[in-house]
């Protein structure tokens, strides 16, 4: 019979190992799409949304995981 620590051990391997293969496709799956392309010519107004949606997003997840911090070192959990 296995021991408690060992099969927790083996299912950490397990998720390891998926989590990699998971990875592995889709950056299979990236790199195929991107070959397709081929080139493809960004406008200014599109570096502007891109660089709007970056800022954006940057903004919100700094923002979320500050309140997270903020809820768990006031007691709010």
């Amino acid at each position: 019979m296995n021991s408690p620590s060992g099969s927790k051990s083996r299912s950490t391997w397990i998720a390891i190992i998926v989590a990699i293969g998971v990875i592995a496709a889709a950056l299979a799956v990236f790199a195929s799409l991107w070959s397709q392309v081929g080139d493809v010519e960004i406008s200014t107004d599109g570096w502007i949304a891109l660089g709007f949606g970056v800022l954006v997003a940057l903004v919100l997840g700094i923002g979320l995981m500050a309140l997270v911090f903020y809820s768990s070192r006031h007691g709010y959990d």
